[in-house]
């Protein structure tokens, strides 16, 4: 089993679809059995490919953020939602969730003439730096405000090199902070929070070892050391914001619709 936070790498029989020439959807649906067998979450993710931020033609950004907003649509619930950024953003792949909320447009405390949807946002930073689990400062805004669901976003891990900022996963399963990379936190789920958390993220890192078995083309041994490896492009800086910006003009669509504009 690869090592991968992406559905579309660990699971069977993944059937895609080209919405367009620069987007490719691919949906899996992993029951109780299927998740057991695979140690993965069950649940449903969705999977939303295109290589236009590594070709940098931002003029296909705005085709991506229809489609992930899409997305998000069939799984969001309610209208007060709680955007959870996670990660180390003083670690540039790891940036993806506090760049993505610095892009949101927040709305929760403002007052407004009629009804309108209510987007806060909070970026805990990780234990190392703050000494508090993201999970319970997530936990204690969560238990204040009460969302109608959670939307967490954060950098995955990828199994593949070509997906490296080009495949973003949304699923209504949940994540588990640094999984993807052996650091396991606490699980944010409707168990754990009380209210549905959907996850949303973009493969930033892959393990060396994945590249050295895709050049050689099987299995290879290594040392400790290398198999531990987690490698980024040279770009990271550029991809990071890109995908930021997509994820969160997918986000504000899918609260505030057209009239953002």
């Amino acid at each position: 089993m690869p090592r991968t936070d992406m559905a579309v790498e660990f699971a069977p029989g993944c059937k895609s679809r080209r919405i367009s020439a620069a987007v490719k959807r691919t949906d899996v649906e992993l029951d109780g059995a299927l998740a057991k067998r695979l140690n993965k979450p069950p649940g449903r993710y969705v999977t939303i490919e295109t290589d236009s931020v590594k070709r940098g033609e931002r003029g296909e950004f705005d085709g991506v953020k229809r489609e992930l907003c899409k997305a998000l649509r069939e799984v969001v619930t309610g209208d007060n939602c709680l955007v959870a950024g996670l990660g180390n953003p003083n670690m540039t792949a790891d940036a993806l969730g506090k760049k993505v909320g610095e892009k949101l447009l927040i709305t929760r405390h403002l007052e407004t003439p009629r009804p309108a949807p209510r987007l806060s946002c909070v970026c805990p930073n990780v234990l190392g730096v703050t000494g508090i689990e993201s999970f319970d400062i997530i936990k204690g805004v969560a238990d204040r405000i009460r969302p109608s669901c959670v939307v967490a976003v954060d950098s995955l891990a990828g199994a593949s090199t070509p997906r490296i900022a080009s495949a973003f996963q949304i699923s209504d399963a949940g994540i588990t902070p640094g999984s993807g990379v052996g650091n396991h936190r606490t699980r944010f789920d409707s168990d754990s929070l009380g209210c549905p958390v959907i996850s949303v993220g973009v493969p930033l890192v892959v393990y060396a070892s994945t590249i050295i078995e895709d050049a050689l083309g099987r299995p290879t041994e290594l040392t400790d050391e290398l198999a531990a490896l987690v490698v980024t492009p040279k770009d990271i800086d550029l991809y990071t914001e890109d995908c930021a910006e997509i994820i969160a003009g997918a986000l504000n669509l899918c609260f505030f619709g057209e009239e953002l504009e």
